[in-house]
């Protein structure tokens, strides 16, 4: 039986495990998928190889991490410069990333001219590069600016908190952050974060399963709101078709997670 996991830290909270499990069942895929709490980044492939996984899933903070332990990468995942799901194809361990297409599919009937993104880690890549791609002009701020060197190199207006000004309100404003998985802190210092909200139409966090913080704010202030409940179903969909090698479609996981009703 073919074995699959999630790796990540903090990962207790993922609900991978449980759309995957579900769609391989009702899709008489035989597989399980499991979640695996990795401490130590370098380890992320020799781990992988040491629990025969034939895939796998990588959450915070190893999308990074796993693009340059890939010994091939695909797709979007090349100019994004982060990975999330991984393939065995003989030896080798194929990079592709479908946190990027799984976001547009929830945003795309929106009507998004531009988008803020708070954060500057591997999904904020995937965000960045998907959001371009489609002709939304987007900006990024985040607190360190070392983290923002290779956005600027990319082409993507960024700022820090200390330095953010901008002529016109964002469309959206999305949550790549940690801030509110585990705690009541908002990504941005509140004054700024409400200022900037209070001008958008939409306010998207990828933590799912709570309302965090920075939802709540966005709530109260009359934004039309979504957690990464969709976006996470619609990653993990895509993911069981390279899982596959094509025997599950997106179509089919799709239907088979969503009926879970997370």
């Amino acid at each position: 039986m073919q074995q699959f996991c999630v790796f990540g830290n903090p990962i207790a909270h993922s609900k991978s495990p449980l759309l995957h499990n579900t769609t391989f069942m009702s899709l008489g895929f035989e597989a399980r998928y499991g979640r695996y709490l990795l401490k130590i980044p370098d380890e992320l492939g020799a781990t992988f190889s040491m629990l025969k996984l034939q895939g796998a899933n990588i959450t915070v903070p190893f999308k990074e991490v796993a693009f340059a332990q890939s010994h091939e990468v695909r797709g979007i995942a090349k100019e994004i410069g982060a990975v999330n799901t991984w393939v065995r194809e003989g030896e080798k361990i194929i990079g592709y990333n479908t946190d990027a297409q799984g976001f547009f599919m929830c945003v795309q009937e929106w009507n998004l001219r531009n988008a803020l993104i708070l954060g500057a880690g591997g999904s904020a890549k995937a965000l960045a590069f998907i959001l371009r791609q489609n002709g939304i002009t987007t900006h990024i701020i985040n607190r360190s600016k070392t983290r923002l060197e290779d956005f600027a190199r990319n082409g993507f207006v960024c700022f820090t908190p200390q330095n953010f000004h901008s002529t016109k309100p964002y469309d959206i404003v999305i949550n790549t952050t940690p801030a509110g998985l585990n705690d009541e802190l908002l990504p941005l210092q509140e004054t700024l974060l409400r200022a900037i909200l209070s001008q958008a139409r939409y306010g998207f966090d990828l933590i799912y399963g709570r309302q965090t913080p920075f939802l709540k704010l966005a709530k109260d202030l009359g934004l039309q709101t979504s957690d990464g409940a969709q976006m996470l179903i619609n990653q993990a969909a895509l993911s069981s078709e390279f899982f596959s090698f094509g025997a599950i479609s997106t179509k089919d996981a799709l239907t088979c997670m969503n009926a879970l009703g997370l």
